[in-house]
């Protein structure tokens, strides 16, 4: 396929995740209007992001095989409606149980179009491209998440009640739909549907038991790395304003620094690893950073701006190695199983840390009043950060030797270690 074709590919999968990112994060900036307007406690505003993750706990595993069985043009198209549907019902009413359902159907379509977006990036792309395009996608689809994080600035009338932040995310959700629908054509103006390589028997879910433990330490990464991410963010905002006296605008600037940091350096970390490996060396970096940063935000009046820049840097670096990394490890036939298993799991962690972290500050009595009441949960991020370390060291070890992938080498084509 032609070097203008892949890169086309790649422009309009981005678009689609910018809409997804951008819908995903647009619950953050209305915590606190959620409270006031609403009635909403904490563990309800993690009840928002949780059961985005939950329905993802079953279905992205069934996605990553169906999309290895019949292709991703289709499965990409259909995940991206429903995620504009799902952004759509999330605005409808102030009814928890709509927004909740809303997010239930966002959830169902934006991780199964996350590991459709994968494969296919991880089929279309060999050699020293295979990173850079895992980063350069990154940086745009966060750049939905900036733009979602910032919106109490740059669209600071909208910020007068709770629905009309969530009207302007339905519109950025239909982004997804413009973007699958480009994919579709330009796969079915090319060869492109013969990357799609079938499975060679039926659907069987016995065979996401046999990936080896190098694939098993990267999703133990992954889980614990993600976790100490997204639901700090969920209550970032919130955090900033009750503990550190932040205004809302300035809480969410200093949460979209995360994303700002991960828009500027996830290609360059994809192109710095595609060119001279260490790739499980830069996982545990990123991991090991964590711990120091959630600490000192929690018991110190450092300013804000150094802990959550290095925090940026880590939500750079993991993702731009270690998305990438599932290719070197398993084989091409199954990687739209693997990213799906990998995705279930994540979202395992998701689920269950939003809620905890939920209902530890709610217990804990966080709030203006008690800003020492984000200290438990701060922990939690802590602890996290330090098992993730801990996951990418047995990765090292296991990449050592006979045994390894090349994970830790200058990459050539990834083919070749399958």
């Amino acid at each position: 396929m032609s070097v203008f074709y892949r890169w086309t590919v790649l422009a309009v999968l981005s678009l689609a995740m910018f809409g997804n990112y951008y819908v995903y994060d647009s619950i953050s900036p209305l915590a606190d209007l959620l409270s006031r307007q609403l009635g909403f406690s904490d563990a309800e505003i993690g009840w928002l992001y949780a059961i985005y993750s939950i329905p993802n706990i079953f279905v992205v595993l069934l996605s990553g095989i169906l999309i290895d069985r019949f292709g991703s043009r289709m499965a990409a198209f259909v995940f991206a409606l429903l995620c504009s549907s799902g952004a759509v019902v999330t605005a409808l009413t102030g009814s928890l149980s709509v927004m909740a359902f809303g997010r239930l159907l966002f959830g169902l379509g934006a991780e199964s179009m996350i590991v459709a977006t994968n494969t296919v990036l991880a089929k279309w792309f060999r050699g020293k491209e295979l990173s850079l395009a895992f980063g350069l996608n990154l940086t745009v689809a966060r750049l939905g998440s900036f733009a979602a994080l910032n919106s109490p600035s740059w669209a600071r009338s909208a910020y007068q009640d709770w629905q009309t932040p969530l009207v302007l995310a339905a519109g950025m959700g239909l982004l997804c739909i413009s973007g699958a629908s480009f994919y579709w054509l330009l796969e079915s103006r090319t060869a492109a549907a013969r990357v799609n390589v079938p499975i060679p028997k039926g659907i069987v879910f016995q065979d996401t038991l046999n990936f080896g433990r190098s694939y098993w330490y990267i999703v133990g990464l992954c889980v614990t790395f993600y976790s100490a991410i997204f639901p700090f963010q969920t209550f970032a905002v919130k955090f900033f304003m009750d503990a550190h006296g932040t205004s809302r605008e300035l809480g969410g600037f200093l949460s979209s620094m995360l994303t700002l940091f991960a828009m500027i350096f996830t290609p360059l970390f994809g192109y710095v690893s595609d060119r001279v490996g260490k790739r499980s060396h830069m996982m545990m970096a990123g991991s090991l950073a964590l711990t120091p940063v959630y600490l000192l935000m929690a018991h110190t009046d450092f300013s804000l701006y150094v802990p959550v820049a290095v925090l940026g840097l880590a939500f750079s670096l993991i993702p731009a190695v270690m998305w990438p990394a599932v290719a070197y490890v398993v084989e091409d036939f199954r990687l739209g199983t693997a990213y799906g298993l990998m995705t279930m799991i994540q979202n395992m962690g998701l689920a269950a840390f939003n809620l905890l972290v939920g209902w530890t500050n709610d217990h804990s009595g966080a709030g203006p009043s008690h800003p020492a009441g984000y200290a438990p949960g701060m922990w939690i991020f802590a602890v996290l950060g330090l098992l993730g370390f801990v996951f990418a060291m047995l990765l090292k070890q296991a990449e050592q030797g006979p045994a390894g992938h090349g994970l830790d080498t200058i990459t050539t084509d990834v083919s070749s270690n399958k």
